[in-house]
């Protein structure tokens, strides 16, 4: 048995023909595979807009940048996340506050929510953990009574559904990641989804330089416009922005990898139903969250063990990968200084979680092999 990846992206003959398209055209940078792109995944989330970023990390950036909030107020963030998620604020010269996570799923913590809000509280992210849905039915009526922008970090979920609700349609800004190992990948790329239009524009110009028209909306202006068709090389800067935006290159992988989506998210669910049959029984071995098999859209099979230092070096001589999502950011030296009192279940917790094999392409013999691992390390632990 060869190691076995703790990801693997699932590209093929569709993204190199993209790609070559591309290339035959000679348009590799901003260009037309971009708007399509984010049409296409703007439909696909149920929003009015989408805006395609160089990665879920700007889009988070951008997302709180839009809003120009005050400097030094506060963003409530969960603990458990990304570095990402808390970052942002910083880019913004806001402040992250961090609330607890929920035992059962490690997604932002209603209750103490509510204790850490202040009134220098100006937004709230809420992180899909893993691809487990926050509990956005609560969360975004409060929000909305708090005046918090609400932004779900959708960088580990893309597609799945919440009571009824595409995961991305909850809040008032989405963000997605395209990141190598994500649902769907660009190598490197996100996406700000939306449905208010001023400030879809405002995106817009942020995430390329801050300009109030791109290179391609210019190129189109030459070309269709009767009248004053030779000033299409003007433009205006509007606001200080940044180098954000997607490339052609990096959209039509989007692309490729959009219209097979529903096949990775059903790919995944088979395997995670593999999974939780294959450790139901197990005595010290237990799954993180509560998989929703029909209508999730995970990234992460994670499960929880008191003996995972132990359980890490035991897979690792049976060359299985596997990772740590992640360590809480409270106990990092860069966010020590902020807010990270009363995060008993965060500090309980973390110390249990580790991360297994998880893709698509997951062959069902590796998935096998991984399970019999587990069971004959839970097997030791019981003598």
């Amino acid at each position: 048995m060869k190691k076995i990846r703790l990801f693997k992206p699932w590209v093929g003959r569709e993204e190199l023909n993209n790609i070559k398209k591309v290339f035959s055209k000679s348009w590799i940078g901003y260009g037309p595979q971009v708007h399509k792109f984010e049409k296409k995944f703007s439909k696909f989330i149920g929003t009015k807009y989408a805006v395609a970023v160089n990665s879920g990390t700007a889009a988070l950036h951008l997302a709180l940048l839009s809003c120009n909030f005050p400097k030094n107020k506060k963003v409530l963030v969960p603990t458990i996340t990304f570095s990402a998620t808390a970052a942002a604020p910083l880019y913004c010269g806001l402040k992250p506050k961090f609330v607890d996570i929920r035992k059962e799923d490690l997604t932002i913590d209603f209750d103490d929510l509510k204790k850490k809000y202040t009134k220098d509280c100006v937004a709230l992210i809420c992180v899909h953990m893993g691809g487990h849905p926050s509990q956005m039915e609560k969360i975004r009526p409060w929000a909305k009574k708090k005046k918090l922008l609400l932004i779900e970090d959708s960088a580990e979920s893309c597609g799945g559904i919440y009571k009824g609700k595409k995961i991305g349609t909850w809040s008032d800004i989405s963000c997605f990641s395209f990141e190598e190992k994500k649902i769907i990948t660009t190598g490197d790329g996100g996406m700000i989804c939306l449905n208010d239009k001023k400030k879809y524009e405002k995106l817009k110009s942020l995430s390329f330089h801050g300009w109030n028209k791109d290179p391609w909306e210019r190129h189109l202006m030459f070309f269709k416009k009767k009248k004053n068709f030779s000033k299409h090389w003007k433009y205006e800067i509007e606001n200080l922005g940044f180098k954000y935006n997607m490339n052609d290159l990096t959209a039509s992988m989007g692309l490729a990898q959009l219209s097979k989506i529903n096949l990775f998210n059903q790919k995944r669910n088979l395997i995670l139903k593999k999974y939780l049959i294959g450790i139901k029984n197990l005595n010290y071995i237990k799954p993180v969250f509560p998989y929703d098999t029909k209508n999730g859209s995970y990234w992460l099979f994670s499960i929880k063990t008191k003996f995972r230092d132990e359980l890490i070096n035991f897979l690792k001589e049976k060359k299985i990968s596997t990772a740590v999502h992640f360590v809480p950011l409270p106990m990092n030296k860069l966010y020590k200084q902020f807010d990270n009192k009363s995060l008993k279940n965060t500090k309980d917790i973390w110390k249990e979680i580790v991360s297994l094999p998880f893709f698509p392409n997951l062959e069902n013999k590796k998935i096998n092999y991984i399970i019999n691992c587990l069971k004959k390390f839970d097997e030791s632990k019981s003598i």
